[in-house]
């Protein structure tokens, strides 16, 4: 209604067209003299629409214009102006858009912003930022037309905030809009016609009526003004008023005011010194180098003009070349004053769109005089420009990425050529004159189309190197690189090469340098490659490989399927060789016999013993031999310099005597998974000189005995002995360690950690979940200590020092059942970055309410070595009204922004995306693209893995099967276990292991860097965010269902850190040993990093109860039976009188996870709202209306209600995921919205704390089980609520603090009131203008700047708005009473729990027409004491 009515609450200039209409090329109908009609509020008024009327209706083009002007809400979503309303324009505009796809809305702004400038503070954007205006168009409409219609002069489009191109007058920017998005991944053509018209888009693509000013660029292009000007150091020169110019390497100063038509005096920069008179104020000297410098003083009018013409003067000086830097300017021309300075010799200008024509454009590029280097890659040019031909001077010349097709035969003037760069086009032959440039001595021709080696090199003799990665050369014939007797480095990745031919006998002498990877050869024969230094041959399908040794130096062969490998003579000269990955049973011979060999790793294959000589060799120094077959270790003869020895994944039983007191030189040991039951000694007498600084023996057989064996090795650093079978560790044993760093002692059966560990000094991780631990170590005195996880233990109570130290930032005491922690604990905790605590429910086995589900959950996030977290997860037991759920989890890689604001918001996406439609593909798909653009700004430079499971009845049988749908981008994966066996459900979108995606990203021109990397940034094809790499980067997932069975035992999600250590077959074996869930994801983790992984890592298990039918639906409770006493409305008392915050203990039944960190940021983010800007639900296939993903129906403002978790829930784990703050989506969004709007309520934050203040009647509905009991409880949680903004009218209030560990209930108080109390007065900062309170010191505005976001520990992500004001239903007052007394009569009291009811469906018109609830005065907290059970949410710590 609100939607619909929108042209009678706001006045809005509409321009439309109905005369005047002139027939286009293309059959569009432009309107040539505009009607405007003006529509005020309170008034409906029709306005003239070009005629449509006859057969050729549906090809006719309409274009209207709508602006935004001042008296619209402006608003940002990531970046400055971008506008978060959703819908811009009234009924008749959305009439438009109906029956016909191709036509839609293109939001045109204005040239008077720049899109990347963060807000300067309050006042930026509390005025619209931008002349934005809504133009009405078809998919036929050119950009020709519309500057007809406008009188404009053109149109620019810019892509993820970064260049801005002028479009071509036959250009059609709803079309561009409409494939733009058809390329991430939408489908239906109904969806791409919505999402064209949110202009929440505008973080991807934006189109400009105006070139937009970018006050940066100029100055750093052009610098021009009119200032007094004296010339030479004597006083017998005057000053004068000249026009000035600074640009290139020069500055300019006219003989003649306010002219450039005199002589112009040119002063070279480059060399010379730029230096402030202190004589005169805002004063410079410019002089030129060399004997005959001259001097020029420049009188700035302003500090501001002093101080940017001083800065870009200081860089020029500063270069020792004459180097014009004019990349990403998004140029079409160079200015016209870079031609005065004759003295450039390197020009850049990069990522461009440079044009020919015009007096800057590149057939005036032979003017500079003196140009040696030329870069004009990443142009668009489409055509090779023969203008460069002419400048002879050219030494160096690129030409990547421009979309080439052919080579003028004109290359040929270029003779004093040496490098030229053409990666990246569509070039598959070279002409003849090419051969003629006898200085070229590098040719880039990288990702084109050549299917053969061009004969041309053949005659370029001083080009040694082939650079021909990722063509089309599918057969190499080595007598061809014979005859290029001047080759030695040849680079053939990425061709789909399928044989290496040597049919003749002549040798191949001049190759030194061979990169094969990522072929299709199944056999390999170089033995006529006599020189061969390095060979790289990765990820082929070899089975035989046969070299030459005389020179092999390097030799890289993993990921094929080698048995034996043939290298004759015995390559003396090699030093590194790589067979891992392969299904070598035993090394051949001649690897004992290499004399000089360093480094040896063959990992992952079948070998089932070393030979002796190898292990006994006096040059090998890293031996990596794990996950292979073997069953002993050679002894040791004499002392060897091996440094690294890496074991782990065998079947060991014992390691050698001698290998310590024989490997003096060993620095890192790993044995982790074999069978040990012992471990060496480190010497044969007391004295040690043992090295070792990293051992790792986790999931072996070890008892407590080996922990005297540890004592010689004084100079360890990390030791990780976790999963054996050690009853206690010695303490005598321990306290010599002193130089111990990391300790992780986990999965053992360990009752106390000895009190000597406060003397390792050093000691900063302290890891020992999953034992018997009753007491508290004495570890907060130490003075380096950072993490400490003692999970899942027997403790009791803590002793704590008098202060903790203030290097400690993450404590977990979670699963410790028996934990009391009492007042003065928590406050001293308060402090850590992230503390994670539970507790046992006081809910009894009586007051359950019978609302379990048939899964459960456990997760476990470890940074490893990094000095931050960047993986998130998310987690829902109970997802929406029925039983469903929902788990992902978000791996940033080096970003921890983009999983954060995944982790805030996509369950929301899921939740508004299942309502459109019931086809799996289709809701999972739109989820990850929605998400893709909710991420703003922040996800234009950084991405993110991201894997969704969302567990489901099917549409068709809502009371039947359950089915689990996955979707995925990036390298997160997920894994299910059926009958004990692992079944993958995801699939990894790496180049490395997807061979389609690598097709599809070098058809697109992408550059695949050596590592295999897209542009050298990902190794991911698929990913949330890097929307800059589009469209080699697309976010559209791998979807995937699997019906769910009573043989699946349990599902496990991890990152790409995890499976890369941990096999599928040993995750599930992992978890199987261990029933509860959290401690399964925990154990997954800790191996990992027993493993060697040093990366972030991040698991989920779910614990799947699937009954024999696949059916898990329970009948509903019976209203007869008794439940005992009813719940209070909120559980907290207040203590009257007091100034003080109400404590929380332990044993309250409130269980919490306190995060010193937690800002708004976390709550509300960037993500923006999931409901308001999404289209309404269509089609008979929608589902039933669901409430918000973040909210389940058991969720008592963010704390689960009695019975609502799982049989192995993990009881109130309160984290830092936002389901914390159980606002709506709405408001979640709101709570951090634009300048321009009032604060929400209740949000109060400092930096270090957050409130969230809830209204207590939300309660009331919620306190019985099940689906809601009417459709009253449903409105009040649906988003369009009839209060402006969506916001609820609050009167008691009640505001839950995660501060200090603190729960703090204020009833009927204000947040004046609050302000006034001594105990919340630190909550009340600096006041921002988005509506958050924060302290003055905190940083803010964290997703204004993509690229700098990383390097902050907290700021505000400013969301996307809820609806407008403007959008909501606006009652006259002189009908206010009358809709008051009609309100009234559908809203009855909500008084307490009733018997649950089965939901109405979506025909039933309560559902269409929500209405306020009125609230019942008997819900004020009570003192009573009411049984809780905390929901679980998240922690991820920043």
């Amino acid at each position: 209604m609100a939607m619909e009515d929108e042209d009678n609450n706001t006045a809005v200039v509409a321009t439309n067209t109905q005369t005047g209409i002139k027939k286009g090329d293309n059959g569009a109908c432009i309107d040539r003299q505009p009607d405007t009609v003006v529509h005020r509020a309170g008034l409906n008024q029709t306005a003239g629409r070009g005629s449509r009327s006859g057969p050729g209706a549906h090809a006719t083009t309409g274009i209207r214009v709508l602006k935004a002007g001042h008296n619209r809400n402006m608003k940002r979503n990531g970046s400055r102006g971008c506008v978060t309303r959703k819908t811009r324009f009234g009924s008749r505009e959305r009439d438009w858009l109906k029956g016909d796809t191709q036509r839609g809305c293109v939001c045109l702004y204005g040239g008077t912003v720049d899109p990347q400038l963060p807000a300067s503070g309050p006042q930026a954007s509390s005025t619209p930022q931008t002349d934005l205006q809504l133009v009405l168009c078809s998919t036929s409409t050119t950009v020709e037309e519309l500057c007809a219609q406008r009188d404009g002069q053109g149109l620019y489009v810019q892509l993820h905030g970064d260049l801005v191109r002028r479009l071509d007058p036959t250009e059609r920017p709803l079309h561009m809009v409409y494939d733009y998005l058809a390329a991430m991944g939408y489908t239906d053509p109904v969806r791409v016609q919505q999402e064209a018209a949110n202009s929440d888009l505008s973080c991807l693509i934006r189109l400009y009526s105006e070139r937009p000013v970018n006050a940066d660029q100029q100055e750093r292009t052009l610098l021009t003004g009119v200032f007094s000007v004296r010339k030479g150091k004597t006083q017998l020169h005057k000053w004068a008023e000249r026009q000035v110019i600074l640009c290139g390497t020069c500055l300019i100063v006219a003989s003649v005011k306010d002219s450039l038509t005199g002589k112009m005096h040119i002063l070279p920069l480059v060399g010379g010194k730029v230096e402030e008179v202190k004589r005169r104020q805002h004063c410079l000297m410019f002089s030129s180098a060399g004997s005959q410098a001259q001097t020029y003083f420049v009188n700035f009018d302003t500090l501001a003009d002093y101080q940017r013409w001083h800065r870009q003067a200081s860089k020029v000086v500063s270069q020792t070349v004459s180097l014009v830097d004019l990349s990403c300017y998004s140029l079409e021309a160079v200015p016209e004053y870079l031609f005065y300075s004759q003295d450039i010799t390197h020009l850049n200008l990069r990522h461009n769109f440079m044009s020919l024509q015009g007096p800057g454009g590149l057939l005036n590029l032979p003017r500079f005089s003196q140009l040696k280097s030329l870069n004009l890659s990443h142009n668009r040019l489409g055509v090779f420009p023969e203008c460069v031909c002419e400048i002879l001077t050219l030494t160096e010349l690129n030409l990547s990425c421009n979309s080439l097709h052919t080579v003028p035969v004109q290359i040929g003037n270029l003779q004093s050529l040496q490098t030229l760069s053409l990666d990246g086009n569509h070039l598959s032959s070279l002409p003849e004159e090419l051969g003629g440039l006898s200085q070229l001595n590098s040719l880039g021709l990288s990702f084109n189309n050549f299917t053969h080696i061009p004969a041309v090199f053949e005659r370029l003799s001083a080009v040694d190197k082939l650079a021909m990665a990722g063509n089309r050369v599918e057969s190499l014939e080595l007598c061809t690189l014979a005859r290029m007797s001047h080759l030695k480095n040849i680079d053939l990745r990425l061709n789909g090469l399928r044989c290496v031919k040597s049919e003749s006998l002549e040798a191949v002498n001049q190759v030194t340098q061979l990169d094969l990877r990522d072929n299709c050869l199944d056999s390999l024969d170089l033995s006529c490659v006599c020189n061969l230094e390095t060979l790289h041959c990765q990820r082929n399908q070899l089975g035989t490989l046969t070299l030459s040794g005389f020179t092999l130096r390097m030799f890289h062969a993993s990921s094929n399927r080698l048995i034996t490998v043939n290298i004759y003579p015995v390559p003396n000269q090699l030093t590194h060789m790589d067979l891992s990955q392969n299904l070598l049973e035993y090394l051949p011979d001649w690897v004992c016999d290499c004399r000089k060999i360093e480094m040896l790793d063959v990992t992952h294959n079948l070998l089932s013993e070393l030979p002796s000589r190898l292990f006994n060799s006096l040059s090998l120094r890293k031996l990596l031999a794990g996950n292979n077959h073997l069953q002993r270790v050679p002894d040791l003869l004499d002392h060897v310099p091996l440094e690294a020895l890496d074991l782990q994944h065998n079947k060991l039983v014992e390691l050698p005597e001698s290998l310590f007191y024989k490997t003096l030189n060993l620095k890192y040991l790993n044995v982790s998974a074999n069978a040990l039951e012992s471990i060496p000694p480190s010497s044969q007498s007391e004295e040690s000189l043992s090295t070792l600084q990293e051992l790792y023996l986790t999931r072996n057989n070890l008892n407590e005995n080996c922990g005297a064996l540890l004592v010689g090795h004084q100079s360890l650093r990390v030791l990780h002995i976790a999963y054996n079978q050690l009853l206690s560790f010695p303490a005598s044993k321990l306290s010599k360690i002193e130089l111990l760093e990391e300790l992780n002692l986990s999965g053992n059966k360990l009752k106390t950690i000895p009190s000597t560990v406060s003397s390792c000094k050093r000691l900063h991780t302290l890891i020992a979940h999953s034992n018997h631990i009753t007491v508290f170590p004495e570890i907060l005195n130490l003075p380096e200590i950072k993490l400490v996880d003692l999970s899942c233990n027997e403790l009791t109570e803590i002793q704590l020092p008098d202060s903790l130290p203030a290097t400690l930032q993450e404590l977990d005491l979670t699963g410790n059942s028996s934990l009391m922690l009492e007042h003065k604990t928590l406050n001293l905790f308060s402090h850590i970055t992230t503390l994670k605590l539970d507790q046992k429910s006081t809910t009894s086995a009586g007051d359950s309410l019978n609302t379990s589900t048939p899964w459960n959950h456990g997760y476990s996030e470890m940074s490893g070595q990094r000095n931050k977290l960047c993986v998130s997860v998310l987690a829902l037991d109970r997802f929406g009204d029925s039983v469903e759920a929902c788990y992902g989890i978000f791996d940033g890689d080096r970003n921890e922004e983009v999983p954060r604001l995944l982790q805030c918001t996509m369950g929301d996406v899921l939740c508004e995306e299942v309502q459109h439609s019931s086809i799996d593909s289709v809701y999972m798909s739109n989820t990850f693209i929605t998400s893709h653009r909710k991420l703003g700004m922040a996800g234009q430079k950084l991405g993110a893995s991201a894997l969704l499971c969302y567990i489901h009845h099917e549409p068709s049988e809502p009371g039947g099967y359950l089915s689990l749908t996955v979707a995925n981008v990036g390298t997160c994966q997920a894994v299910l276990c059926r009958d004990g066996r692992p079944v993958p459900l995801s699939k990894v979108y790496s180049l490395e292991n997807c061979t389609e995606e690598m097709e599809r990203v070098k058809l697109s021109k992408a550059i695949i860097t050596e590592d295999n990397k897209v542009s050298g940034v990902t190794c991911c094809s698929r990913l949330l965010g890097c929307s800059y790499l589009s469209p080699w980067v697309l976010p559209k997932p791998w979807v995937h269902t699997e019906p769910l069975c009573s043989q699946d035992e349990f599902l496990i999600l991890g990152n790409r850190a995890l499976f890369e250590r941990v096999s599928y077959q040993e995750a599930v074996c992992t978890v199987q040993a261990v029933r509860d869930p959290r401690a399964a994801a925990k154990k997954l983790c800790s191996l990992a990093q027993s493993y060697g992984c040093k990366d972030n890592i991040g698991a989920v298990v779910v614990s799947l109860h699937i009954s024999e039918d696949s059916c898990t639906c329970e009948p509903p409770v019976s209203t007869t039976e008794p439940r005992g006493p009813p719940p209070a409305p909120f559980p907290v008392s207040v203590i009257p009188g007091s100034n003080d915050t109400v404590m929380l203990s332990s044993s309250s039944g409130i269980v919490s996870e306190f995060n010193s960190e937690t800002s708004a940021s976390e709550v509300g983010s960037e993500a923006g709202s999931t409901a308001s800007d999404e289209h309404p639900s269509s089609g008979p296939a929608s589902r039933p209306e669901r409430r918000c993903s973040l909210h389940p129906a058991s969720t008592l403002c963010g704390i689960m209600m009695p019975g609502s978790a799982g049989p192995g829930t993990h009881p109130g784990l309160f984290q830092r995921q936002p389901s914390c703050a159980t606002f709506s989506s709405n408001q979640s969004d709101n709570g951090l919205d634009s300048d321009d709007e009032a604060p929400l309520e209740g949000v109060i934050s400092n930096g270090s704390k957050l409130e969230v203040e809830v209204d207590i009647h939300c309660c009331a509905f919620q306190l019985r089980s099940g689906a809601p009991e009417s459709p009253k409880d449903l409105d009040f949680e649906k988003r369009g609520s009839d209060y402006p903004n969506g916001k609820t009218r609050r009167q008691n209030t009640v505001v839950v603090s995660a501060t200090n560990g603190c729960l703090l209930a204020v009833c009927g108080r204000e947040i004046a009131d609050l302000k006034k109390s001594p105990s919340t007065s630190s909550l009340f900062g600096k006041k921002l203008s988005n509506g958050s309170v924060v302290a003055p010191e905190d940083s803010h505005n964290l997703i204004e700047v993509a690229l700098e976001a990383p390097k902050k520990k907290s700021g505000y992500f400013t969301a996307p708005a809820q609806q407008d004001p403007e959008d909501q239903l606006i009652v006259p007052p002189c009908l206010e009473q009358e809709v008051r007394e009609q309100l009234r009569g559908h809203s009855p009291l909500v008084s307490g729990p009733c018997a649950p009811s089965t939901p109405p469906s979506l025909k039933d018109p309560v559902w269409d027409h929500p209405h306020p609830p009125a609230f019942a005065p008997n819900l004020v907290p009570g003192p009573g004491p009411t049984p809780i059970l905390q929901q679980e949410v998240y922690d991820t710590a920043l």
